[in-house]
This record gives C-alpha cells, sequence and structure tokens, in this order.
C-alpha cells in the first residue's frame, strides 16, 4: 500500500473535518496537515548570446501524390447485405470460433481461414464478450488484424452479428469476390 502525498494528506484532512459524526459516535481526531510552502521560482541565469547564422535557401517541398486509401472496413454494401444481417437471415459459409485460443493463434486461425481461398465469401468470428471486469483481448485486437496489409486487400466489410449467431460476441466477415 502506498502512502499519501503531503497534498494527499492535507486533502483528506480537510473532508475528514468537513464530516459529521453519527448519533452516538466521537468524532475521530485527524491531525491538522499544514499544506507545504510552495517552493521558491527558480532563478534564471543569464543565457549566452547565439549567433544567428547566415539564412540558407530552403527547398521547396514537393508534396508526392497520396497512395488511394482503401475503403474502411464499415464500407456500406448493397442494401441486400444489411437487410439479410439485421433481419438474421445471412448465413455464413463458415464459423471460426476463437474460443480458448491465444492472441497470437487466434490470428493464424483467421488469417488462415481469411488467406485460405475455400470459396468462402462470408465468415462468422466468434470471439465471445469478454467480462466488465477483463474484456476480450481477441475481440479487441480484430479491427488491427484486419487492417493489416496482409488480411486487408481480401476483406469487403465486417459487420456485428445478429443476436441468433452470437450478437455482440461475434462478427460477420464478408471477403471480396475473386480473393
Amino acid at each position: 500500500m502506498r502512502r499519501l502525498s503531503a497534498h494527499e494528506r492535507a486533502l483528506w484532512a480537510r473532508v475528514a473535518a468537513s464530516v459529521k459524526p453519527m448519533p452516538g459516535r466521537k468524532a475521530l481526531a485527524v491531525p491538522v496537515v499544514q499544506p507545504a510552502a510552495p517552493a521558491a521560482a527558480p532563478v534564471l541565469l543569464p543565457q549566452p548570446a547565439i549567433k544567428a547564422s547566415p539564412a540558407r535557401p530552403v527547398p521547396a517541398k514537393v508534396s508526392a501524390p497520396k497512395p488511394a486509401k482503401p475503403h474502411p472496413l464499415g464500407a456500406p454494401l448493397d442494401g441486400t447485405w444489411d437487410r439479410q444481417i439485421s433481419r438474421g437471415r445471412l448465413s455464413p459459409d463458415r464459423v471460426i470460433d476463437l474460443h480458448g485460443f491465444t492472441v497470437a493463434d487466434a490470428y493464424g486461425v483467421l488469417a488462415s481461414a481469411i488467406l485460405g481461398g475455400d470459396g468462402a465469401r462470408v465468415l462468422l468470428v466468434v470471439t465471445g464478450k469478454g467480462r466488465p471486469d477483463r474484456p476480450s483481448r481477441i475481440r479487441a485486437e480484430l479491427m488491427h488484424w484486419l487492417e493489416r496489409p496482409d488480411l486487408r486487400a481480401n476483406v469487403a466489410s465486417l459487420r456485428a452479428a445478429h443476436p441468433r449467431h452470437g450478437g455482440g460476441g461475434a462478427f460477420y466477415i464478408i471477403l471480396r469476390r475473386g480473393k
């Protein structure tokens, strides 16, 4: 257990002094702590003069064309996809359950499923929700993995799964055609 700083002790003393004891109880004696005097301002010593160097011409910056940025993973699909997802009618071609895997092993399983080329277009990836005190690390890493260049080129979109497929603990990964 760490000790309180002088500032924290002074603050606690102020709070404790403002509390009224319950009926029939005596107030506890709280030592009065005086806040420490502020430290003296540092003395600034004069700095030696710096000679100015002759101005050099600065070359003009040539802006390179920015590479085309791929669509984000939430890129719009046609309305049919979103309707099927919202109504729970989308049937995944392959289900990948990452429960029980380490983070490194889960990435390997996911990457092999996306790069596998087995003709699957919709993957259902079950990551789990985690708990409030311990969120799912695999779920937290999923977006980072899908943004990696080796996987990004194959992924068309990422959507939250319908409750019948796992809801908040699962995602649909829609792969690009011909990949």
